[in-house]
């Protein structure tokens, strides 16, 4: 789905993505996107920062409220404390105009491989191997028991590379949004999990970004 209040932007976002094979569905606001989320099956969505009605953050706050899928922003906005901004709004990835059209198929791609992992029972990073069923880490012949909110979050990170989670979205996510205590709950799991890690395996590394949250990052073979 694109959502782009320009009519030239989302005649170009077809031509680019149809031509790779993709089914489009267009919006000219954030309303209309809104309602085709809730009307059509949507795998992905691209979205303006700028839009009448409903803008791009307000939007990508409601997908990851309601739906799994990933977010593209697409903006004008090239500052740093936008790109934080839609970060935090829960977006995956950020491309600011003008952009290359190889550049975005690019990131398409990445994030629909990262999303099909997410239902996946098996997380695979190079060595390591998360197992969902039976709450184990392998890396080679070694398992790892770690306990249940430490495996979550560390599977929560992993489903998608890159990515990046605020430590209020990992709380929401893991601990559930009646939980009553704050975000040091999260900053001290994570260093456990590193401290667990740091030596049994270079595979991916939880890097900290600054003001905003966690990624996990895999190391490339």
């Amino acid at each position: 789905m694109t959502a782009d209040d320009d009519p030239n932007i989302r005649e170009l976002l077809r031509f680019i993505l149809r031509k790779e094979g993709y089914a489009v569905f267009e919006a000219e606001n954030g309303r209309q996107a809104s309602a085709l989320l809730e009307s059509e099956q949507i795998h992905l969505a691209i979205v303006d920062v700028m839009m009448p009605g409903k803008n791009g953050w307000e939007l990508c706050e409601e997908i990851r409220k309601h739906y799994d899928i990933p977010v593209i922003l697409l903006t004008a906005k090239g500052e740093l404390a936008d790109k934080e901004k839609g970060f935090i709004s829960g977006t995956d990835d950020y491309l600011v105009k003008p952009f290359e059209p190889k550049e975005l198929l690019f990131r398409i791609k990445a994030l629909l491989r990262r999303y099909q992992m997410v239902s996946s029972e098996l997380i695979k990073l190079n060595d390591t191997v998360i197992d969902r069923k039976s709450y184990e880490v392998r890396i080679g012949n070694e398992t790892v028991v770690l306990p249940l909110k430490e495996f979550e979050l560390l599977s929560q990170l992993a489903s998608q590379p890159g990515r990046i989670f605020t430590r209020e979205q990992l709380l929401a996510l893991i601990w559930g949004n009646d939980y009553e205590g704050d975000s040091r709950t999260i900053d001290v799991h994570i260093k456990r999990l590193r401290e667990r890690f740091h030596e049994r395996t270079g595979d991916f590394k939880i890097t900290t970004v600054r003001g905003i949250g966690y990624k996990l990052e895999v190391h490339e073979e």
